[in-house]
């Protein structure tokens, strides 16, 4: 099985290397090459309302999973405990009904009370803190 490392850093470094999973808690962004090969640079924004980052202390998970439908490969993946998990490709429909699926929860959640959002930013924060998950 295929495995990634990780890297906390503060920016990510140019160019990545292949095979490392870069975490900025600063920037609530985690980068790394696509796993398939093409040399793609893959981004997922740490949040409430998109990837799911847990620490255990040794590995790296994101939640979902990486679906790369802008790519030509698009390839799909999970990452657990840095292993690379690789899921079945989607039809296009069901990647534009996800697409729009993830534009009204996040359409949704900014609409909210800035406060609220505010105070859920640090929950999370928090949350991470305490037990290592987003």
């Amino acid at each position: 099985m295929k495995m990634l490392q990780h890297k906390f850093v503060i920016s990510v470094p140019d160019p990545m290397e292949e095979g490392i999973l870069y975490v900025s808690i600063e920037y609530c962004t985690a980068m790394h090459k696509c796993v398939c090969g093409c040399g793609n640079e893959v981004v997922t924004p740490i949040s409430p309302n998109d990837w799911q980052l847990t620490f255990n202390g040794n590995s790296i998970s994101l939640s979902p999973s990486i679906g790369n439908w802008n790519f030509d490969c698009q390839s799909h993946y999970w990452i657990i405990e840095n292993q690379i998990i690789h899921a079945k490709s989607r039809h296009h429909n069901k990647i534009d009904f996800g697409r729009k699926a993830d534009r009204s929860n996040k359409s949704n959640s900014y609409s909210e009370n800035p406060k609220r959002l505010k105070s859920k930013n640090w929950r999370s924060l928090f949350l991470f803190f305490k037990n290592g998950t987003f």
